[in-house]
């Protein structure tokens, strides 16, 4: 069985934000971490090899520096690595990303597609369900349990307070929530192998199976029109009461805000 989980470098908020000009994300400038969601469907993956024998590559799409994300998840377990990297792809929206990332999974082998439900950068959602989309391929979103039946996957999939139980056959990409599965530690053995694990670069010039006017900023129909690194709260409402009229105050917020 060959599993492939989609990656994603993302700025760690902790250290903050900061902008280019044109109202990307400066991602050179920041501090940066794996995706949380992607981290869960990454351990999903390797709880899946321990079961069944999978093989996991993992792929990313980003700054040479996106080899980071993909040390560590070779450092947790995982067989294979993918960078997809060139300046032509910067500044991607979900749908240039989609398309380059489906490009790369085209070169590949699999049964199984595992990627986070969204980006913390981002909050999308959409990229997972687009790749499938260009890859053809069944997609159950929102993952909270991932188990395997032979040619299948069954998933939980997440719904309000109560969740679905569907089945699909493979190949079939399914989005991860980062409640799906608590990540594990790297190892020292892990990080020993990841130093010394060669990890495959793919530029532009790799990816035949796609179409110049769907990547980078210049492909990617949204269109940011302004972007800032905090939202401004406003002074909020301010009150001086008594007790006892500050609990008939807040009692009557709650109730209309329908809370009680």
């Amino acid at each position: 069985m060959k599993i492939v989980v989609c990656l994603k470098q993302v700025p760690d908020t902790k250290g903050g934000v900061q902008f280019n000009p044109d109202g990307t994300l400066n991602r050179a400038a920041m501090l940066a971490i794996m995706n949380p969601d992607d981290k869960a469907g990454l351990e999903a993956a390797l709880r899946i090899k321990d079961e069944c024998g999978a093989e996991v590559t993992v792929i990313t799409m980003g700054l040479p520096k996106a080899t980071d994300v993909l040390m560590e998840a070779l450092a947790m377990g995982a067989d294979k690595a993918i960078l997809i990297t060139d300046r032509v792809l910067g500044g991607a929206d979900t749908w240039a990303t989609s398309s380059t990332v489906a490009a790369g999974i085209k070169k590949l082998d699999y049964d199984l597609i595992i990627t986070g439900r969204q980006a913390i950068d981002g909050d999308t959602a959409q990229v997972g369900p687009q790749i499938s989309e260009h890859l053809d391929i069944p997609v159950i979103s929102y993952a909270q349990d991932i188990k395997i039946d032979g040619d299948y996957v069954i998933v939980q999939r997440q719904f309000d307070d109560r969740y679905h139980i569907l089945k699909a056959k493979m190949p079939c990409l399914v989005t991860a929530l980062g409640e799906l599965a608590q990540p594990r530690y790297m190892t020292p053995g892990g990080i020993l192998d990841a130093v010394n694990a060669d990890i495959t670069v793919w530029s532009r010039a790799d990816l035949t199976d796609l179409d110049d006017a769907n990547i980078g900023l210049a492909g990617s129909p949204t269109k940011i029109a302004k972007a800032s690194d905090k939202v401004r709260k406003g002074a909020g409402e301010k009150v001086t009461l008594d007790p006892k009229e500050s609990v008939d105050y807040i009692m009557g917020k709650l109730d209309e805000k329908h809370i009680i």
